[in-house]
C-alpha cells in the first residue's frame, strides 16, 4: 500500500515569499507527522541555494488530510533547513517556536481575518474589462449575481479547508467585487500560522481548477478601494480575564521604535495600503481606539463594555508572514505584560 504526501514549504522569494510544493508516494499507511520522512529540494530554483551548492531539506512539522485528493493522502507543511539541519535564513517559523515556547506560560492566542482577491485575465474577477464596476460599499457580505463574483471557489475553499481539519472559524465577501476573506482561529501562534499557510495553499489549489487566480496582493487595485489586509487578533490569558492587560498591550505596540518594527515587517507594499483612508491609520502614526477602524489597534467595543478580551491589529497586510506577525505580537506585548506583573 502506498499514499501521496503533498510536501509545502515557503520559498525565500524577496519581498514576498511564494508557496512550493511537489509530491512523495510513501509505502505503507499513514502514521503521523513523526513517522513522515524528511526530503529535499533544489533551492537554486526557489531563491533559497546558489547552484553550486543547493541542495536544501524539507523537514515536516505538519500534516493533515488532502482534501484535493482524499483518501489516506495527506498535506505535509515544512519548514525549511540547511544540509547541517540548522534553520534556513527563510525559515522563519524557527524564530517564531523560539519565542512561543518562551511566554507559553502566558497562553498567547491569536486569530487572523486573511483578506484576498480573485483575478482572471488581469482583471479582478467581476470587474468589465476595461472598466470599473459601481463603487464599493453593496459588495460587502452581499449576495447576488450583480454584486458578488467567485462564490463557488469560496465555498469549495471552505469545505477544502474543513476536511482538512484546519481552525477556520468563517468567510465572508469583502467590498471590493472578487475580493473575499476567511478566518483561522482562535489557536496559538504555532498552529495559526501554520493553519493559515496550508489554508493559503489550499485556496491557491481550488482556485486553480476554475481557471482563477487568488493574490494576496494588499493594493490589488489602485484607486478609491480597499486594499487586502490580515487583521490579526491577539489575547492573552491575562488580556482574556480583566481590561488592564488589554491596555497595557496596546500602549506597548506604541512604544519607542516598536510601531515601525512591527510595520516594517507587516508585509511589502505596506505603505500603498496604509495611508489613513480606506479604514486604515496612516503606516507612520500608531494609535489604537475602542470600535475605530482607522485606528492602528481597535479594542473592540464588546471587549471595552466586558473588560475583558482582545485587541485587533489592523495593520498587517494580507500578504503578512504569519510566522513573523505573531512572533512579533507575541514578543512586545507578552514582554510588557510580564514587565507589568499581568500574566
Amino acid at each position: 500500500m502506498t499514499f501521496k504526501a503533498e510536501y509545502i514549504w515557503i520559498d525565500g522569494t524577496q519581498p514576498t515569499a511564494k508557496l512550493r510544493s511537489k509530491t512523495k508516494i510513501i509505502a505503507g499507511e499513514p502514521a503521523g507527522l513523526d513517522a513522515l520522512p524528511i526530503w529535499g529540494f533544489d533551492g537554486s530554483s526557489t531563491n533559497q541555494a546558489e547552484g553550486h551548492s543547493s541542495d536544501r531539506v524539507l523537514k515536516p512539522v505538519f500534516t493533515c488530510p488532502d482534501p484535493i485528493r482524499g483518501g489516506d493522502d495527506v498535506l505535509v507543511l515544512c519548514e525549511v533547513l540547511n544540509i547541517d539541519f540548522t534553520p534556513h535564513e527563510s525559515n522563519t517559523r524557527a524564530a517564531l517556536t523560539e519565542v512561543a515556547e518562551k511566554f507559553a506560560a502566558q497562553e498567547p492566542i491569536f486569530g487572523i481575518e486573511q483578506e484576498y482577491t480573485f483575478f482572471q485575465d488581469g482583471y479582478p474577477l467581476g470587474f468589465p474589462k476595461g472598466g470599473f464596476p459601481a463603487p464599493q460599499g453593496g459588495y460587502y457580505c452581499g449576495v447576488g449575481a450583480d454584486e458578488i463574483f467567485g462564490r463557488e471557489i469560496v465555498e469549495a475553499h471552505l469545505e477544502n479547508c474543513l476536511a482538512a481539519g484546519l481552525a477556520i472559524s468563517g468567510i465572508n465577501a469583502e467590498v471590493m467585487p472578487g475580493q473575499w476573506e476567511f478566518q483561522v482561529g482562535p489557536v496559538s501562534p504555532l498552529e495559526v500560522s501554520d493553519h493559515l499557510w496550508v489554508a493559503r495553499w489550499l485556496l491557491y489549489r481550488t482556485a486553480e481548477d476554475f481557471g482563477v487566480a487568488a493574490t494576496l496582493d494588499p493594493k490589488p487595485v489602485k484607486g478609491d478601494w480597499n486594499g487586502a489586509g490580515a487583521h490579526t487578533n491577539f489575547s492573552t490569558k491575562a488580556m482574556r480575564e480583566g481590561y488592564d492587560a488589554i491596555i497595557t498591550a496596546a500602549e506597548a505596540l506604541g512604544e519607542g521604535s516598536k510601531p515601525l518594527d512591527h510595520v516594517k515587517n507587516y508585509g511589502a507594499g505596506i505603505d500603498d495600503r496604509l495611508t489613513g483612508l480606506h479604514e486604515t491609520a496612516p503606516w507612520n502614526e500608531y494609535s489604537y481606539g475602542v470600535s475605530n477602524r482607522g485606528a492602528s489597534v481597535r479594542i473592540p467595543w464588546q471587549v471595552e463594555k466586558d473588560g475583558k478580551g482582545y485587541i485587533e491589529d489592523r495593520r498587517p497586510n494580507a500578504n503578512v508572514d504569519p510566522y513573523v506577525v505573531t512572533r512579533l505580537l507575541v514578543d512586545t506585548c507578552c514582554s510588557a505584560l510580564e514587565k507589568a506583573g499581568q500574566i
